[in-house]
């Protein structure tokens, strides 16, 4: 009889995006916020993050969400986003599962109609509302992070590419925008591994030039996100649809459009003029899932007109489950596991 760590999990996606929600098995993490929490794990004890996206329990692809106790009294519950290119603030698509996730949890009980309540995520409180109709969660809508036009319609040469337009919008994360047209796709399924590649070059031609800075954040890293823009078609006066890829650095497509990528395309389509309040964009992935993004207003800040929106979409639930860490796993990586479990976390195995 051996003493094995084991960890609770609720697998959910949006989408297509996996995001495997951690219920429990992890200690309190210190920090007085979320956000200081989230750059503790960043810093001292990354390897869950490494654990739960690499072999043999997950893959690049995927993200995980790890369900804290909030610091903010108006919040139900706190979670921190874990991806391949390490902990964004804020992520719609990880949103949108976190907040079905806690409702099929139980930790926020449902209610028929529509329900209100708020999350913490690093980057602040998140309005959420969902929609319950026969004890089924229909749909979520979340409050994305205010989003501007950082650069508007710039050059690069990318070897093996050549000139490359694009716009750098920030939505959660900085965004290079590219025109799929432009570069030759037409963002079908059948283009995903030369997506990535044409993506991983423009991505490290931008990184190697220029940094980003937010006007509050200041410096967020180097630019992790590229968002390819398809054709848009008019359904409405006020709708509009366009098929859409985002991609994370390194080599990763997001199975849906995601959440700050709609944003990102909100904010730019407000740049050019061209959205009143109200009106909505629907971005379609490579898998014909969707996301909707409402323009919602505009406020500024400094010398940027930020976009103020929602993100709606569906999740589901894919898998509850109890995943068991063996440390003597020549596959298993426990160096940095030791801040955050501990020997309360076992079974007897």
């Amino acid at each position: 009889m051996k003493k094995l760590h084991t960890i609770q999990l609720m697998d959910t996606h949006a989408g297509g995006d996996v995001s495997r929600i951690v219920t429990g098995g992890i200690d309190l993490l210190p920090g007085a916020t979320v956000r200081q929490q989230m750059e503790f794990l960043r810093d001292d004890a990354d390897g869950l993050r490494r654990l739960l996206l690499e072999e043999p329990y997950g893959i690049s692809e995927m993200s995980v969400d790890l369900l804290v106790p909030a610091s903010h009294p108006e919040a139900v519950a706190g979670y921190i986003i874990m991806e391949v290119m390490g902990y964004p603030i804020y992520s719609g698509s990880n949103t949108l599962c976190t907040a079905t996730a806690v409702l099929e949890s139980g930790l926020v009980p449902k209610q028929e109609g529509i329900q209100r309540f708020k999350l913490e995520a690093p980057a602040g409180l998140v309005q959420i509302e969902a929609k319950v109709r026969n004890g089924v969660v229909e749909s979520v809508t979340c409050e994305g992070l205010p989003s501007y036009i950082d650069t508007y319609r710039d050059t690069i040469q990318v070897p093996e590419i050549g000139t490359v337009t694009y716009s750098v919008a920030y939505s959660g994360g900085f965004y290079a925008l590219v025109d799929a047209e432009e570069l030759g796709f037409k963002l079908v399924r059948n283009e995903e591994q030369a997506l990535a590649a044409c993506a991983y070059k423009i991505v490290e031609a931008i990184q190697a030039q220029r940094g980003f800075s937010h006007y509050t954040l200041g410096d967020v890293g180097p630019l992790p996100f590229l968002h390819f823009m398809g054709p848009e078609e008019k359904i409405a006066e006020d709708y509009i649809r366009s098929r859409s890829t985002t991609y994370v650095h390194p080599g990763v497509i997001c199975r849906s459009t995601t959440g700050t990528g709609t944003s990102a395309r909100l904010a730019l389509m407000n740049y050019e003029g061209r959205l009143t309040v109200g009106d909505k964009l629907e971005t379609v992935s490579l898998r014909e899932t969707g996301f909707i993004g409402t323009f919602t207003g505009t406020h500024q800040e400094g010398d940027y007109q930020v976009v103020e929106n929602t993100t709606t979409g569906r999740s589901y639930v894919l898998a509850e489950s109890k995943i068991v860490i063996n440390c003597d796993d020549p596959m298993v990586s426990c160096g940095e596991l030791h801040h955050i479990l501990s020997d309360r976390h076992t079974d007897d195995i």
